[in-house]
């Protein structure tokens, strides 16, 4: 299965790797013949996650970096490193996230502003500044953003959340200006573009609460095929759209 597929001699990588979402991509992006590069903060759930894609597609090229990406020049060293080892970077999905949130917005605390800044802010600044050279030298270079409907439509209780992923899905917004400028009269060649979910459900989530219905939610396998097929798409088309897998609010 390694190496046949449509993203054949890709070289992609992952960022928040070891989670749900991360393990789904490591593994579609490996069974449609990409080369995958994961990272994750937490080494142990990294190497399983790689482990586990390796695996499932007969020994496709799937390995693990444990990166700081809320250190910038952590994640430079990270991007100049693939780019070295591989000859190339045609991608980087952004599946690093979190979740805080409080029953009122008047008991919102900002304390939980700068943990999701962090994550969801941070993270995306780093990574975004560190690969958009190499992915515009990629005749396919890909940026994917994992956001959230609540960007477009804060309740209440969210404010942090929602806040920090609107400005991920700004900061995004302006790299794929940067990569329509770039591209000049005949247009973009690389892409940055945003996936939109309402929450993420796995199978795990599901045993343990085998009556919830998760409307609306989309499973991490849906996710990882529609990430894939991000490359399949001419760049024009997704760079600096939002693409929505749930209902818009």
């Amino acid at each position: 299965m390694a190496g046949n597929g449509a993203l054949s001699g890709a070289v992609i990588a992952v960022a928040g790797a070891g989670g749900p979402a991360g393990r789904a991509a490591l593994l579609r992006l490996a069974e449609a013949g990409a080369t995958v590069i994961g990272s994750d903060n937490d080494p142990e759930r990294l190497a399983e996650a790689v482990d586990a894609a390796s695996y499932a597609t007969g020994g496709a090229t799937v390995t693990g970096d444990t990166v700081d990406l809320l250190d910038l020049k952590a994640t430079h060293d990270w991007a100049t490193r693939i780019e070295k080892d591989f000859g190339r970077v045609d991608g980087l999905v952004h599946l690093v996230g979190g979740w805080r949130g409080s029953e009122t917005f008047t008991r919102t605390s900002l304390d939980d502003w700068d943990f999701l800044e962090m994550l969801l802010v941070r993270t995306v600044q780093h990574t975004s500044l560190a690969f958009h050279e190499a992915l515009q030298r990629s005749d396919r270079g890909r940026y994917v953003l994992i956001s959230a409907a609540g960007a477009s439509k804060p309740t209440a209780g969210n404010a942090a959340y929602a806040a920090g992923k609107a400005a991920a899905e700004a900061w995004t917004l302006a790299m794929a200006d940067y990569f329509r400028k770039a591209g000049g009269p005949e247009g973009p060649t690389s892409a940055a573009t945003i996936l939109v979910v309402k929450a993420l459900v796995h199978d795990a989530m599901r045993a343990d609460r085998p009556n919830a219905k998760f409307a609306g939610f989309t499973d991490v396998r849906d996710l990882a095929e529609a990430i894939t097929g991000i490359w399949e798409k001419p760049a024009a088309e997704v760079n600096g759209n939002r693409l929505w897998l749930t209902e818009k609010p």
